[in-house]
């Protein structure tokens, strides 16, 4: 699908009465900045509907599935108009087929979007009122797509209003003919064994009847045509020629001049090549369905004073499970008992295992368990160690983020990279371009002296050689095993285009904190002004801070009550954010400012101390972040606060060098003296500092301008300057379904170490693609000419299959990339 398209979608508000929310600016920010999108606008809810985003956007470049995904993340929901389906194929599928299949649904009423993935994926989007997953099932042969008996066990679900849509994916079931998976293979094995029967017979026997090789000949056509001859019919019903309709043309030209061995030769190498190519990518399939079969499948719990095995589909958000060593862990939790280091690299990558220990409070982490700290998370599908422990669930087998990146991934499958965009363009002039070269062919001998036989054999020759299954496998191939690999590793790439564009990228802005800083920001220094204690400067800040979630907040809260020991904290009411400023907040009666100094340049009241301002300045120019305390008209003091960088931020920046990576600027809002320090501490070379939010997307849209770049943050406060990068990078993404569902690219480890990984392997990607368009391009560009010279059928279609079977397993390659320096395998 090339046409631009224009959807009212309606935009479900929690709690909210209008469209006049931030969660709405949120999403039209992260709307208007993506790839793909032309306008995204609110239109007013009317009546008794709910208001509509209006979005104008190319779905080859960004789909439904994906802007639900951005609306979720910004806090807002799409109505249950449009559905999401999607359908398992029961295993790989030629990619001749799949865009056949896609095709075939496209042209269903109602249906929007559908991508069908070599992978055997069939990712639709659907209008409820004009289509139902039903009549998509029956535009789909039973052999092509078959929903889960009861008893199955769903790696998907539906979804009500506002979520993901209907999500039903099956198991690989059998499928193919009546020797199930393997019917295509056995079909093209009793094509060459009736083929070398019957020449062998007529080549070798004199006495023998005339009908008996003729007879052979013809059940090698049946046997390797039966499957070229099905996706040809369906070609021509959607009024197009492709692959197999080239190929069923030259064996039965090849018929037609009485070589039908030739023809026979032909149906048993493409057949034979393509059920190679059908083996080779289930690998590459498969890689990913054993991300889903990490989970166990039952868990022991405690329930009513005993224990009792259950199915993980029945654990409920509550159950206290309980974990021995060296088995997987059920469920996403929290410890409550016990202590053990868990092998978290099926999810995260790590390859180290991560201790953990029970949380403090185990009521506080029930009621708000995104909030958890790493040492006390669990994560479904990861591996515990040698210590029991027991762990209080808090999602539903079907919501784990275990369970979520499969299905990411699985979707991930049917997103068109750029190349392959690019390739089934070509495609679409180039075949038609041959069927006219081919028919010129047929009238050589119109103006050469030979036989019209001859010509109409040089003219099927050159259907043979121009055929480009190479082309239509190349860039699949590599996508498929470039996503599965990086989910192995902990990266979750959500399609092609982002795992092309991490591979051919140039420039890297990093946000500062939590991303190249531990993000866990302590008090250093504490200067109370004139007039002033440092218990009171301490007792006011403590009381607005707390109630704050931000991290500056947070030291100041946790440094501030370790300070202060017995003292009594005073109650802090009306909080307010001054965006990228600070806070103010009523407490003992007066109005408490805190914030960065530039606040008290800009908030009515007395202006900063000159003293006070000579203090902040001097720990500004020792790295520290400067947090200034007014109360009333009286300034208080001010707090110096530091985050330390990360331990493996100097080594990372070094190897994405190494890489390739020639720019790396981090961007943050703290003031340009502490960007500056910590900028050289980590080894960079621009810093950009004082950037409100919406001066980080102006900050990516300017680096956008001058080069591809991506954006790495932790996919919640970056959100807008992620959407606008060319590649939104989220970090620790494990910990937050918001980051999962913002970034294009997410790490699942909050581990920086990580990128590299991700952007060699995407590297590697590139250029295996590359390798693959050449190969496929260039066998072609050789093949046409020398059979217009002369060439035969045969070695043509050797040729021909044997480079689809070598970009094949030439992308299987990137199954066994390795992170040489980090060693993650």
């Amino acid at each position: 699908m090339t046409d631009k398209m224009k959807l009212d979608l309606s935009v479900i508000l929690p709690g909210i009465p209008d469209a006049a929310d931030a969660c709405v600016s949120r999403l039209l920010e992260r709307l208007r900045g993506r790839d793909g999108v032309d306008d995204a606008h609110i239109l007013p809810a009317i009546d008794d509907q709910s208001p509509q985003l209006c979005i104008h956007y190319d779905p080859d470049r960004l789909s439904l599935a994906r802007i639900r995904e951005l609306a979720t993340g910004a806090g807002a929901q799409i109505g249950a108009r449009y559905g999401h389906a999607v359908l398992d194929l029961g295993g790989p599928v030629h990619q001749r087929r799949a865009r056949t299949l896609g095709d075939r649904l496209l042209s269903i009423p109602g249906v929007l979007e559908a991508d069908v993935s070599a992978g055997g994926l069939a990712r639709i989007e659907y209008d409820r009122e004009e289509a139902d997953e039903a009549a998509i099932r029956a535009a789909l042969d039973r052999k092509d797509a078959r929903p889960n008996p009861p008893e199955a066990d769903h790696a998907g679900h539906d979804h009500g209003p506002g979520e993901h849509g209907d999500h039903e994916e099956g198991h690989a079931h059998e499928h193919g003919g009546i020797f199930g998976a393997n019917t295509e293979i056995i079909f093209a094995l009793a094509c060459g064994l009736f083929l070398a029967v019957g020449f062998a017979i007529d080549k070798l026997i004199a006495d023998r009847p005339d009908w008996l090789p003729l007879a052979l000949y013809v059940a090698a056509y049946g046997c390797g045509g039966y499957f070229t001859l099905r996706e040809a019919i369906d070609n021509l019903r959607l009024k197009r020629f492709e692959i197999d309709t080239l190929m069923l043309v030259a064996a039965g030209g090849a018929a037609a001049l009485g070589a039908w061995a030739e023809g026979a030769l032909l149906l048993f190498l493409f057949s034979m090549g393509h059920s190679l190519e059908h083996y080779a990518m289930g690998r590459a399939k498969r890689a990913i369905e054993a991300l889903a079969e990490l989970a166990p499948q039952t868990a022991l719990v405690r329930r009513d004073g005993q224990t009792v095995e259950i199915p993980v589909e029945q654990l409920a958000v509550g159950d206290v499970a309980i974990v021995k060593p060296n088995e997987r862990l059920p469920a996403d939790g929290f410890v409550l008992v016990g202590e053990s280091s868990v092998n978290q690299a099926p999810v995260t990558g790590e390859s180290i295992p991560v201790d953990k220990r029970p949380v403090d409070d185990p009521q506080a982490a029930a009621s708000q368990p995104d909030k958890v700290a790493a040492a006390h998370r669990i994560y479904a599908g990861t591996i515990n160690g040698a210590g029991a422990i027991e762990v209080q669930v808090t999602r539903l087998s079907k919501d784990t983020t275990l369970a979520k990146v499969v299905q990411m991934v699985g979707e991930a499958e049917a997103q068109k990279s750029p190349t392959q965009r690019f390739t089934d363009r070509f495609e679409r002039i180039f075949v038609p371009a041959v069927l006219g070269l081919v028919v010129l062919l047929l009238f050589a001998w119109v103006v050469i002296d030979e036989p019209f036989r001859d010509s109409f054999y040089r003219a099927m020759a050159v259907l043979v050689a121009a055929s480009p299954c190479a082309l239509a496998i190349a860039t699949p191939s590599a996508v498929l095993s470039g996503i599965a690999r990086a989910a192995r590793g902990g990266v979750l790439v959500k399609g092609g285009g982002p795992l092309e564009n991490l591979g051919t990228l140039r420039a890297i802005a990093f946000d500062k904190t939590g991303t190249l800083t531990e993000g866990k920001p302590t008090i250093s220094d504490i200067v109370p002004a004139d007039g002033a204690d440092e218990k009171e400067l301490l007792r006011i800040s403590v009381a607005v801070e707390s109630m704050s979630d931000h991290p500056l907040a947070t030291a100041i809260a946790a440094g501030g009550r370790e300070r202060l020991a017995d003292t009594a904290i005073p109650t802090a009411t009306d909080l307010r954010s001054i965006t990228g400023r600070g806070v103010q907040a009523t407490v003992e009666g007066e109005l408490v400012h805190i914030g960065s100094p530039k606040l008290f340049g800009e908030a009515e009241g007395e202006p900063m101390p000159q003293a006070l301002r000579d203090d902040a300045t001097r720990l500004e120019e020792a790295g520290r972040t400067t947090m200034v305390i007014r109360k009333g008209a009286r300034y208080l003091g001010v707090i110096g606060v530091m985050d330390t960088p990360r331990p493996a931020a100097s080594a990372t920046l070094a190897r994405l060098r190494n890489l390739g990576i020639t720019r790396m600027v981090m961007i943050s809002g703290d003031n340009q003296r502490v960007a500056d320090a910590i900028a050289r501490e980590v080894g960079l070379d621009e810093a950009w500092g004082d950037l409100m939010p919406e001066d980080k997307v102006t900050a990516i849209r300017k680096l956008k301008a001058e080069d591809k770049v991506a954006m790495v943050g932790d996919g919640v406060n970056d959100a807008p300057a992620m959407a606008n990068a060319t590649v939104g990078i989220a970090m620790g993404a494990a910990g937050s379904d918001v980051a999962l569902e913002t970034a294009d690219v997410a790490l699942m480890a909050d581990d920086l170490a990580h990128l590299p990984f991700a952007v060699g392997l995407s590297r590697q990607t590139s250029r295996i693609i590359r390798q693959n368009l050449y190969m496929s391009l260039g066998v072609v560009a050789v093949l046409l000419p020398a059979t217009i010279f002369g060439l035969g059928i045969g070695p043509a279609v050797l040729a021909h299959e044997g480079s689809t079977l070598v970009v094949v397993f030439n992308a299987l390659r990137l199954l066994a990339f390795k992170d040489v320096v980090r060693g993650i395998g």
